[in-house]
């Protein structure tokens, strides 16, 4: 299966996802973030689907978040806000068949919708994971919190504070926990697809219902944190304008054009 932005192949029970808008980094635009959901619900009823391996097309970014070319309308309401990366993700959609993410290159700022909502993240060892979100004028709220029950609150802390400043290398992240497996590079999602055939060779009944279990034991937290951040996005963040301006600046060698120590 292709669309603009995805492409599926399905082997032996296991499904291959592959974001593919590399000359864009894998970024998402409106386009690829309702194909991406529209696959997780097709894959509640195939039966031919047991498992699925997310992962980016080559090998610079696994994800790099809404692409900013992008336009999202907005509602003229200032007690609504639209997300379009609130549906991209595997549990938004009612899928509960695992997910394993394979990162290779960045994961950033809205890629983290997908990596909070996997089964476990299989990494690349020149992977690195950061959140741009402040240094740019915007409130990380839906990224933090995800990202929060994956990691120890220091870590996310500093990963979503920092801004640009701060690069999480995959070494870094397999010792907090964030990442369960490291790879040599361009290793990844094939490490995944091994992970991933052992879960769909088992009954899929007994997988989906311990994925279920697993997610409960974290929804209500999670629920009531989101909640908070329509809000927390609406005061915090700078008019769109402005943020444009900083990207902008950081295109021209402004804050966040070198790249910084990975730690």
């Amino acid at each position: 299966m292709t669309a603009p932005g995805v492409r599926t192949e399905i082997t032996d029970g296991v499904a291959l996802v592959t974001l593919d808008r590399p000359a864009r980094h894998n970024a998402l635009d409106l386009a690829t973030a309702a194909e991406l959901s529209a696959l997780w619900r097709e894959f509640r009823s195939d039966g031919t689907v047991r498992a699925a391996v997310l992962t980016g097309a080559g090998g610079r970014a696994f994800c790099t978040g809404i692409d900013r070319a992008a336009e999202v309308p907005q509602p003229a309401s200032p007690f609504s806000l639209d997300d379009p990366l609130l549906r991209i993700g595997p549990k938004a959609n009612d899928l509960w068949k695992p997910v394993l993410a394979a990162v290779e290159g960045m994961a950033c700022g809205g890629a983290f919708y997908l990596l909070g909502e996997a089964e476990f993240i299989i990494a690349a060892e020149d992977a690195t994971f950061f959140d741009p979100h402040t240094t740019y004028g915007m409130v990380s709220a839906y990224e933090s919190v995800l990202m929060a029950q994956r990691m120890p609150y220091g870590e996310i802390a500093r990963l979503a504070l920092m801004g640009t400043a701060e690069r999480l290398g995959a070494r870094r992240a397999y010792a907090t926990g964030l990442v369960s497996e490291l790879t040599a590079p361009g290793a990844a999602a094939a490490t995944a697809l091994r992970r991933a055939a052992v879960l769909a060779a088992q009954p899929t009944e007994a997988v989906q219902g311990t994925v279920r279990a697993l997610w409960a034991a974290k929804e209500a937290a999670r629920t009531q944190a989101l909640a908070h951040a329509p809000q927390l996005i609406a005061l915090g963040s700078l008019p769109p304008d402005r943020q444009a301006a900083l990207f902008a600046a950081r295109d021209r060698g402004g804050p966040g054009q070198d790249p910084p120590p990975v730690r």
